[in-house]
């Protein structure tokens, strides 16, 4: 990671996945890789060329609000790619973390997650370190190796294409809201250890963070296999805890009545036995 050119990056890489035809532009025969050329851009940003250039090639750190609204309608940016894109431009002082303080759950949290036998529920920081968990999500996760951070596991657990069922949504998903969590803050030291860690052992990763597609997490539907009560599909909501900054909560659910809940209820019973 280039962190004295993020903006750069981040032009450089949605350019190189924007298709011609994504903008508009008609087709104007064969070309080397499918993504807009420099000139394209600028064009469809109404800016010179040579200006673009310097902005992807950081020999120009502070484009004005209207370039900017231009680069988000003429790359079709979403709101969350978008804020990513104004952070890049213009990135805020950085307040020190107490990295300690950060990864502490409240006991209140914990109590309340521990009073929902049927429901699966996690605790996880900005980078997806799982910092705590309730024992229907034990159970839920049993049989992998890597269930300490969601990132190892879904890239570098061996069974994850199978516990996964839509695997490369998922990875895509998981990706673009690591990039959207970090922000302007990639040469944070954990950050750039998982990264290298997750590069090393996942060709996947290494394409996917590539694109730099941004996505804030959302209301999301996971389709699940489970070694032993079969295939789930839950309903994922993610809550931001205020009085942990970074920190969010992770409840799964079933539909009342569902094949999946009946899953779920034989898990948590599997789970109570097993305890």
């Amino acid at each position: 990671m280039d962190s004295d050119n993020l903006l750069g990056e981040f032009l450089r890489a949605r350019r190189e996945v924007t298709t011609p035809q994504q903008v508009g532009l008609l087709h104007s025969g064969p070309r080397r890789t499918p993504g807009l050329r420099r000139e394209e851009l600028a064009m469809l940003a109404c800016v010179s060329t040579d200006y673009y250039v310097r902005l992807e090639q950081g020999r120009e750190r502070h484009p004005s609000e209207r370039v900017l609204a231009s680069l988000v309608k003429a790359l079709g940016l979403g709101p969350d790619a978008a804020a990513y894109l104004y952070e890049l431009a213009h990135p805020r002082p950085r307040q020190p973390r107490a990295a300690d303080k950060a990864r502490q759950v409240s006991p209140d949290l914990l109590r309340l997650m521990r009073s929902w036998p049927d429901t699966p529920a996690l605790v996880c920081d900005r980078w997806m370190d799982v910092l705590a968990t309730n024992s229907l999500a034990d159970a839920l996760h049993s049989g992998h190796e890597y269930t300490d951070n969601l990132l190892q596991l879904v890239f570098l657990e061996p069974a994850a294409r199978e516990f996964y069922r839509d695997w490369e949504e998922v990875a895509h998903s998981k990706v673009a809201h690591l990039r959207a969590a970090a922000g302007a803050d990639l040469d944070d030291p954990y950050l750039t250890e998982l990264i290298d860690e997750l590069s090393d052992g996942s060709s996947e990763f290494r394409r996917l963070w590539a694109r730099h597609d941004i996505s804030g997490k959302t209301r999301e539907t996971k389709r699940l296999r489970h070694r032993e009560v079969g295939d789930l599909t839950l309903t994922c909501e993610v809550f931001d805890i205020n009085s942990a900054p970074g920190q969010q909560l992770i409840v799964l659910q079933a539909e009342p009545a569902s094949p999946s809940e009946h899953a779920l209820a034989l898990l948590s019973n599997l789970a109570a036995t097993a305890s």
